[in-house]
């Protein structure tokens, strides 16, 4: 974010003309005195005020500026844009370039990564209350990852009702878990249990009457962090 120094009269004035600069306004404004000046006697020795001054970041700026720097040092080029949801405190991220299937890597694992990463600088960076919400995404990777686990936990259930023995799924984040679960939370005739530790958590899907023997229906807790 590009940093200014200005200098005037007076405090008041450095950062009016700080904002005018930077075509903003002063509330969003960051700056620090690099020095206090001085009146001087009689207006002899008289010194400036002289400040250094930024832009507030927001939200998506802070998102898109450190995805940036983190592509320059690995030498590639990836569009940014950045969107926030206020009312659901989400911040949706998109990436544009070429292999971007290095950024997605397997079953998403480096996105998922990324994500976290952009999560922990936003919510670290920002001034409200909340915490706030990241969705990374590329390609419409996101969206083509639940078609593709909501159509295995339909074929997963069919097989379950035809052979009435449980199926275990390879493991999965809590984000792929929980669209599992919501998948087959209305079916009438099989259940879904999360079981094992993190990274080896996974789902199984069994008959509902084996439920009552397993402890029932198990559902993801929510989770700040897709």
């Amino acid at each position: 974010m590009e940093m200014i120094t200005v200098s005037a009269k007076t405090e008041d004035e450095a950062t009016i003309k700080a904002a005018m600069e930077l075509q903003t306004t002063r509330d969003k404004l960051e700056y620090e005195v690099i020095d206090k000046g001085s009146a001087g006697f009689l207006g002899i020795g008289a010194r400036p005020v002289i400040i250094r001054a930024k832009k507030k970041m927001s939200l998506e700026d802070i998102a898109v500026d450190f995805l940036t720097q983190l592509f320059d040092t690995m030498s590639m080029t990836v569009e940014i844009s950045a969107s926030y949801n206020e009312e659901e405190k989400e911040l949706a991220v998109n990436m544009e370039g070429q292999d971007m299937g290095v950024l997605i890597g397997k079953r998403g694992q480096t996105l998922d990564s990324l994500q976290y990463l952009v999560s922990l600088v936003v919510n670290k960076n920002k001034e409200n209350e909340g915490h706030i919400r990241v969705k990374l995404d590329t390609e419409n990777y996101r969206e083509r990852r639940k078609e593709t686990l909501e159509t295995l936990a339909k074929n997963i259930a069919y097989k379950v009702k035809r052979t009435k023995r449980p199926v275990a799924l390879e493991p999965m984040n809590p984000y792929e878990r929980r669209i599992i679960h919501s998948s087959l939370q209305n079916d009438k005739y099989v259940t879904t249990k999360s079981e094992g530790e993190e990274p080896f958590r996974h789902v199984v899907i069994f008959l509902k009457k084996e439920g009552s023997r397993r402890g029932g229906r198990y559902n993801e807790p929510a989770s700040s962090q897709q």
